[in-house]
């Protein structure tokens, strides 16, 4: 039996195995080991820092990491075991990575209005790590036509020689530059995001309000075309939501103390 053969009956023993549920209860094949992950997930982050200029202003640090404590706190994760960086750049960005590692650039910080807005973006990223979308996406595309070299790369390859393969599929390219998760993905991240920032005390209407500001000025095709949802109907999916968690929001809200 040759090498591809070999792959194709791995790769079918994993699939039958590797089913799994997110925690909004979606289906999901999950292929790979989060250990592997998350080692990934680290050694990318660690670049980024290496490479990319990081905020050294300690109460902007501070006010993030509170933020972010909080967040990870209602999501019952210990906020020791994440590590967070503020990013000087000017585009309005932010990401989570496998291996707990979160970084936020100082242009979102400017963009958004309050603390609450903020959490709305911080609590949808963690939420990709929560559902493991870097995973799935790995999974994915490793069930494509291209996806033999993947998950060959990734099943025992020559150790860095693949690494620009493993790290595409996982949606990152050279030094953690990220690409775009699925519309799926970012609709459940949004649900998760919203869902624990009321937990934590934050206003989940502020979630829409944020994606209000990210749209300004901006520039949208048709949502068909796009990975991501419309930001009309990110907007419209995070309002009417909003209703839902307003009750555990203002049970909570005295735990929000974060402060600029």
């Amino acid at each position: 039996m040759n090498l591809k053969n070999i792959l194709i009956l791995s790769l079918s023993l994993l699939i039958i195995t590797s089913c799994a549920s997110s925690p909004t209860g979606r289906k999901q094949l999950l292929l790979f080991p989060e250990s592997k992950m998350a080692e990934l997930g680290v050694s990318s982050f660690s670049q980024m820092v290496s490479k990319k200029p990081t905020s050294k202003d300690p109460s902007q640090n501070r006010f993030i990491r509170c933020i972010t404590d909080d967040l990870l706190i209602a999501m019952g994760e210990n906020p020791s075991a994440w590590k967070i960086e503020v990013f000087n750049d000017k585009t309005p960005n932010a990401f989570a990575l496998p291996g707990k590692r979160m970084g936020i650039h100082t242009g979102m910080i400017d963009l958004a209005n309050n603390t609450d807005q903020l959490a709305a973006v911080i609590g949808h990223e963690i939420g990709h790590v929560l559902a493991k979308h870097s995973n799935e996406r790995m999974s994915q595309q490793t069930l494509t036509s291209t996806g033999l070299q993947v998950g060959s790369a990734f099943l025992g390859a020559e150790q860095g020689k693949n690494d620009a393969l493993i790290l595409g599929a996982m949606g990152l390219v050279q030094y953690g530059v990220l690409l775009p998760y699925s519309r799926k993905h970012e609709t459940e991240a949004d649900e998760l995001g919203q869902k624990f920032m009321a937990k934590a005390g934050y206003d989940p209407r502020q979630a829409a309000e944020l994606w209000k500001l990210m749209s300004k000025g901006g520039k949208s095709g048709p949502e068909f075309l796009s990975t991501h949802p419309s930001p009309s109907s990110r907007i419209a999916n995070l309002s009417s939501k909003a209703g839902r968690y307003m009750q555990t929001y203002q049970t909570n809200v005295s735990k929000n103390k974060c402060k600029k």
